[in-house]
């Protein structure tokens, strides 16, 4: 089943175009790749999907529980509540917060109760609260991080940022994960890990997940299909092992130069 549909997606600032006449579908519970040259317009893709940029033509279809959501226009908040959630290719914790506050946070984009509940301080509310505690302490032993839940986010090493931003997204209750590089920055052993962990969270949590990644090991043992970018335009899409022999795709990361010489 069709999950997220993209259409004829461009986006271009001033005299750049940044993105042009992309076309993605994710199918519900694939795990995708979107690959490409530095600067091929991948995160533009992201932010273009989760709300951060409006595109300048094309649409983004996402069908949901309630039926089939346009997202053009959408803020990214409202996206997030339809069941859209994203990590960042630079990690984005809140830093001066605990580990236990940033998956917290994420949760309260589906709290319950109001406004007038909370000035009170009904037993409903006090009721959500320990329940949201205790949601967040679950996410958190599922990625080897409660026990760090007092800790500030900025004193966490590397690679439990990244791990950190990814139970944050999961926090939100998403059906569709981005993941801009989450293997930046971390070692074989923790690249490794964080493999598995995609895999795992895929099928715990019945999740479709679109992929930005350039550790190609890990793009070629996971995804089941690519999308190749280059310069903005998708020049490629298949499985991985059509890709990785695809004329086109190995000119765009190597040069034709390289190729014939």
């Amino acid at each position: 089943m069709e999950i997220l549909s993209v259409k004829n997606l461009t986006k271009s600032f001033g005299g750049l175009m940044a993105v042009s006449n992309a076309n993605i579908v994710l199918n519900k519970g694939e795990l995708v790749g979107l690959i490409g040259p530095n600067g091929a317009g991948k995160t533009t893709v992201f932010n273009l999907l989760t709300g951060v940029y409006v595109p300048s033509s094309g649409s983004v279809e996402f069908s949901t529980a309630k039926g089939v959501k346009k997202l053009n226009g959408l803020k990214p908040y409202a996206i997030t509540r339809l069941g859209m959630a994203r990590t960042f290719q630079n990690i984005r914790l809140f830093k001066d917060l605990t580990v236990l506050d940033n998956v917290r946070i994420a949760m309260h984009s589906n709290i319950r109760y109001g406004l007038m509940t909370t000035f009170l301080r009904l037993p409903s509310f006090f009721r959500e609260e320990m329940e949201t505690v205790q949601k967040a302490e679950r996410l958190l032993e599922i990625f080897n991080l409660n026990s760090k839940k007092a800790e500030l986010a900025k004193n966490l090493p590397y690679g439990e940022q990244r791990r950190l931003e990814i139970a944050r997204a999961l926090a939100t209750n998403p059906s569709i994960l981005l993941l801009d590089e989450p293997a930046a920055g971390m070692n074989p052993n923790e690249t490794a890990e964080l493999t598995d962990l995609i895999q795992w969270i895929r099928k715990e949590f019945d999740l479709t997940i679109l992929l930005i990644e350039h550790d190609m090991s890990l793009v070629m043992k996971i995804c089941e299909r690519l999308y190749v970018l280059d310069y903005g335009t998708v020049i490629a899409e298949g499985k991985p092992e059509e890709i990785k022999i695809n004329k086109r795709v190995i000119e765009a990361y190597l040069g034709e130069e390289v190729l014939d010489a």
